[in-house]
C-alpha cells in the first residue's frame, strides 16, 4: 500500500513499502523518474523509500497519480517502462485506473495477450476501440497515422486466433499507387504488392515469433493479400482486417464488407486525410461511414492527434496540417 503525506506548500511525499519495487519504479539511473519529470514539469527527489514531488499543485497531483498507478502495475507483476509511463500520463494515472479499465472492458479483456508481448491501449480512444473490437463483429477505426488503429486491430486478431475464437487471420490493403507505379517494380506479382503489405507483416512479427508467422502463412492460417484478392470469397471463422481503407473504391468496399461470413470478425481502418485514389473516384471508407453509421451492431471509433503514440512530433505535424486545412 502506498501512503501519501502533504507537507507545506509545493511538496507531495509518496511512501512506497517495497524497496525492490521502488527500484523498478525509478528505473535504471532513475530514468523513469526523469521521464515523468520532463513530461509533467515537476521535480522528484528520492530518499529511502520515499519520493518527494515538487512543483505546481496540478502537476504534483498528476505525477503522484502516475507514480501510484505504475507502482500498482509492479505489485501485480507487470513491467514499467517508457510506454507504460506515457500510457498512465495519458490516462490520467489515477489509483482507480485498473478498476475503471475492468469496468470499461466488461465482456472483453483489458490487455491483449499475444505470443510475444502484452499490449495495452494507451489512450481513452484506444481503450474504447479495443473494447469494440472484442464486442462487435464489424468495427471501423478512423483517424490519423500513428494512432494505433492497425497495430491494435492486428493484436486483437492474434489474441483471438491464439484463443481459438477464429481459425484464420486475413490482412488486406488496397494496392493503390501513391505516386509509384506497380508495373515498374521488379519481380512477380507477389514481389510487386509485398511492399504495400509490409506494415501488416511488421505488426504480425511484433506479436508472433517469426518462424511461427512464416509457418502459419504457409499453412494459409494467416493470409496477407491485396484487397482485389478478396473478390468472390466468403470469409468464415476468420478475423479480417482491411487497412488503409480510404483507398478502397466504393465498389471495392461493398465487395469487401459482403465477404463477412459465419463466425468472422471484420475491422476496417483508415485515414480520411490520406486518400490516394484518382481524382473523381469516391472513397469507399467515406461511403461506408455515411451508409452504415446508424446500424447498431457496427462500431465506429474515431482518433485524433491526441491519440498519436509515435514520436511526439507526429502529433504536432498532424495538428499543423489540420489547422491549415491540408
Amino acid at each position: 500500500m502506498v501512503t501519501t503525506t502533504l507537507p507545506p506548500s509545493h511538496e507531495t511525499v509518496l511512501e512506497f513499502p517495497d524497496n525492490f519495487l521502488l527500484i523498478d519504479l525509478c528505473g535504471e539511473y532513475d530514468r523513469n523518474l526523469a521521464d515523468i519529470e520532463g513530461r509533467l514539469s515537476v521535480q522528484i527527489l528520492r530518499r529511502g523509500n520515499r519520493l518527494t514531488v515538487l512543483g505546481e499543485e496540478g502537476a504534483r497531483a498528476a505525477a503522484a497519480d502516475t507514480l501510484n498507478a505504475l507502482y500498482q502495475r509492479l505489485e501485480s507483476g507487470k513491467s514499467v517502462g517508457a510506454a507504460e509511463i506515457e500510457r498512465e500520463i495519458r490516462m490520467g494515472g489515477d489509483e482507480a485506473g485498473e478498476a475503471e479499465q475492468m469496468e470499461m472492458f466488461q465482456g472483453g479483456p483489458v490487455e491483449i495477450k499475444t505470443r510475444k508481448k502484452l499490449v495495452e491501449p494507451r489512450t481513452e480512444a484506444q481503450k474504447s476501440y479495443v473494447r469494440s473490437l472484442f464486442e462487435h463483429e464489424l468495427a471501423f477505426g478512423i483517424g490519423p497515422a500513428g494512432t494505433g488503429k492497425t497495430y491494435l486491430a492486428v493484436a486483437v486478431g492474434v489474441s483471438m486466433f491464439i484463443q481459438g475464437r477464429v481459425e484464420k487471420i486475413i490482412l488486406s490493403r488496397p494496392a493503390v499507387e501513391a505516386g509509384e507505379r506497380l508495373g515498374f517494380l521488379p519481380g512477380d506479382m507477389k514481389d510487386k504488392v509485398d511492399p504495400y503489405m509490409q506494415p501488416l507483416y511488421d505488426a504480425l512479427n511484433d506479436f508472433l515469433p517469426g518462424k511461427q508467422v512464416q509457418k502459419l502463412i504457409e499453412e494459409k492460417q494467416i493470409e496477407i493479400a491485396p484487397l482485389a484478392f478478396m473478390r468472390g470469397r466468403t470469409l468464415s471463422r476468420a478475423y479480417v482486417v482491411l487497412d488503409e481503407a480510404q483507398n478502397a473504391t466504393q465498389m471495392q468496399m461493398k465487395m469487401f464488407l459482403t465477404r463477412l461470413g459465419e463466425g468472422s470478425r471484420m475491422v476496417i481502418t483508415g485515414d480520411r486525410t490520406q486518400i490516394d485514389l484518382p481524382r473523381g473516384v469516391g472513397s469507399g471508407l467515406a461511403d461506408a461511414e455515411r451508409l452504415l453509421k446508424h446500424i447498431p451492431k457496427i462500431s465506429f471509433n474515431y482518433f485524433t492527434s491526441k491519440d498519436v503514440v509515435r514520436h511526439p512530433l507526429v502529433a504536432a505535424i498532424i495538428e499543423a496540417y489540420d489547422a491549415d486545412g491540408s
